[in-house]
C-alpha cells in the first residue's frame, strides 16, 4: 500500500491528467490536502488503508476549532476542505488503494457546479485531423486521440487497453471496445470507422516500430519511446501538444475529449440513458450535467443566429 503522501500525489496528478483541471483549482486542492496529511501525520497515520470513519470525523470538527498550528476556517473554507478529503478518499477506494471509502458518510456540503468543457465538432476534427500518420507516433496518437473521441474512454481506460482488446475488435465489425472503468466494471463501447481504421493502422505499421528496442515485452496497446506501457500523464502530454500544434488555445485535456463525445452525441439527439451507458456512469444524474451543456449551447446559437434574440430575456 502507497503512503499518504504518495496517495495524495497520484489524487493531485489524477486531477490533472483525467479531469483536466486548472492549475489555481490544483493547487487549492493541494492547500487543502497538505493540511489533512500533515493532521493525519500528527497522529501516527500513514497508511490510507488504516484511516478510519472516526478520524475523518475528528479531522472534521478540527478544521471548525482550529488548534495550535491553524486557525479555524470559515464555514465556506471548510466545505471545500471537506470536499476535497472527500474526493481524495473516494479515489482511493476507486483504484484499489483503500478497501473503504472512510469519508463516505461525510456530509456533503453544497458546491457551485462546474458545467465540463467540450470542444466543438470543428476543433476536434482539426485536432485530430492535424495528425501526421506517416511517423509511428503519429499513428500512435491519432489511434489515442481517434479512440478517446470515439468511445468517450477515461484516459486510465484507454492506457489500460491492450493488444488482444483491438484485435479482437478489428476481427469481428460487430463487436465494440471493452472498457474497464471505476470499480473494475467493464462495459462494451461501439468504435466508428475512423477509430477504427487509425487503430489498424497503428497496430500494422506505428505499434512495431515502437517495440523496436524495448527491453521487454508489453501487452499494452498504446506504447511510449521506450516501448513500455503509455502512461496517463503521457496520453495527457499528447492531446496537449497535439491541441497546440492544430493551434487549438482552449485548455484541453484527455477528459475534454470525453466530454466532447458526450456533449456531440446527445447534441444529436441520443438519449441520456444511452449516453450513461456508454460513459459508464453509475448514475444517470452524473451523465445530466451534459443536458445543461447543451441547454447553454443552444442558447447561445440562438443568441448569435436569430434576428431578434437580443429581445429574449435569459
Amino acid at each position: 500500500m502507497p503512503d499518504v503522501e504518495r496517495w495524495q500525489r497520484d489524487y493531485l496528478n489524477s486531477l490533472v491528467v483525467e479531469r483536466g483541471l486548472s492549475v489555481h483549482t490544483v493547487a487549492a486542492y493541494r492547500r487543502d490536502l497538505d493540511r489533512y496529511v500533515d493532521w493525519l501525520a500528527g497522529r501516527g497515520i500513514t497508511d490510507p488503508a488504516s484511516i478510519t470513519p472516526g478520524d475523518v470525523t475528528a479531522y472534521e470538527r478540527q478544521l471548525a476549532t482550529g488548534d495550535e498550528t491553524h486557525q479555524p476556517l470559515a464555514s465556506a473554507s471548510r466545505a471545500r476542505a471537506l470536499v476535497a478529503v472527500r474526493n481524495l478518499h473516494a479515489f482511493g477506494l476507486a483504484e484499489g488503494l483503500t478497501t473503504r471509502n472512510a469519508a463516505a458518510d461525510m456530509p456533503v456540503p453544497k458546491q457551485g457546479q462546474h458545467l465540463p468543457k467540450a470542444l466543438s465538432i470543428d476543433q476536434v476534427q482539426t485536432l485530430i485531423e492535424g495528425v501526421e500518420r506517416e511517423t509511428p507516433l503519429g499513428l500512435r496518437d491519432a489511434a489515442l486521440l481517434e479512440s478517446l473521441y470515439g468511445t468517450g474512454a477515461r484516459v486510465s481506460e484507454a492506457v489500460a487497453l491492450d493488444v488482444d482488446d483491438a484485435t479482437r475488435l478489428l476481427g469481428d465489425p460487430d463487436l465494440g471496445l471493452r472498457l474497464i472503468g471505476k470499480g473494475n466494471k467493464e462495459r462494451i463501447v461501439p468504435v466508428g470507422s475512423f477509430a477504427r481504421a487509425a487503430l489498424e493502422a497503428y497496430l500494422v505499421r506505428g505499434r512495431p516500430a515502437l517495440r523496436q528496442g524495448a527491453k521487454r515485452a508489453t501487452p499494452a496497446l498504446f506504447l511510449n519511446t521506450r516501448g513500455d506501457r503509455l502512461s496517463r500523464q503521457g496520453a495527457f502530454n499528447i492531446v496537449k501538444e497535439r491541441a497546440a500544434q492544430a493551434g487549438i488555445t482552449t485548455p484541453i485535456s484527455p477528459h475534454a475529449l470525453r466530454h466532447s463525445f458526450a456533449t456531440h452525441l446527445l447534441d444529436g439527439g441520443a438519449d441520456i440513458r444511452v449516453v450513461q451507458e456508454l460513459l459508464g456512469h453509475a448514475s444517470v444524474t452524473t451523465t445530466q450535467i451534459y443536458t445543461k451543456v447543451t441547454a447553454e449551447h443552444l442558447r447561445e446559437v440562438y443568441a448569435t443566429a436569430h434576428p431578434r434574440a437580443q429581445r429574449v430575456t435569459r
